[in-house]
């Protein structure tokens, strides 16, 4: 399957805010860093994904008043998910987890930098309008197939595998490669299920290394 050149790995948001001991924890998320570094030698194209918010942002639960993490709000007739202040620019929280091998990475994203707009997926900001540049990089190097680990499965793993294959990409998610939060109940199993049903496949590390 990893023979040729139009294969890439999209590793998402592996930062230490959301690995043990951060502020927005996914449980068990230090366990897939070993997995995904195993991983990514095996990928000519490897990109990594990374959080990187203003102090200020909009989807920060402590920038409104009475107002806690996980409670919901409109923005712009959006729906917003509020968060524990998480991923902010040049902090720790938002460096990328220490273990994780950055060597075989090619690109890094950044995005959740606009105050104004949450961004989940790797190839679009939560408007569905402002892109990241993702897709035209992968597509400039003909990139036909995208494996997808990190962080948190059911937020930013989920809306990147989503856009993925809604842009036409063969899409995969490595399933002991990624983590969940599961905030509220049941929305990983939710997740998987609504990935499935939009043509992303499931895999095993087993199935490639």
């Amino acid at each position: 399957m990893l023979q040729n050149n139009t294969n890439a790995l999209i590793i998402v948001d592996v930062q230490n805010d959301f690995c043990e001991g951060g502020s927005l924890e996914v449980q068990n998320a230090d366990q897939i860093v070993p997995i995904i570094n195993k991983l990514s030698p095996h990928f000519d194209k490897v990109v990594a994904t990374q959080d990187w918010h203003p102090a200020e942002h909009r989807s920060f639960a402590s920038n409104h008043d009475d107002k806690q993490p996980f409670d919901n709000i409109k923005f712009d007739e959006q729906d917003q998910t509020l968060w524990p202040d998480h991923c902010v620019q040049g902090s720790e929280g938002a460096q990328f987890h220490p273990d994780l091998d950055l060597e075989p990475v090619n690109l890094i994203i950044r995005k959740g930098t606009n105050v104004n707009i949450d961004s989940y997926s790797a190839f679009r900001e939560n408007d569905r309008k402002t892109i990241t540049g993702l897709y035209g990089y992968l597509d400039r190097l003909d990139v036909q197939h995208v494996f997808i680990t990190g962080l948190a499965t059911d937020v930013c793993v989920m809306f990147t595998a989503l856009d993925a294959s809604q842009l036409g990409l063969d899409t995969f998610l490595i399933e002991d490669a990624t983590k969940g939060i599961d905030q509220p109940e049941g929305s990983l199993e939710k997740s998987m299920q609504k990935m499935k049903e939009n043509d992303v496949k499931m895999l095993h590390s087993s199935d490639i290394l």
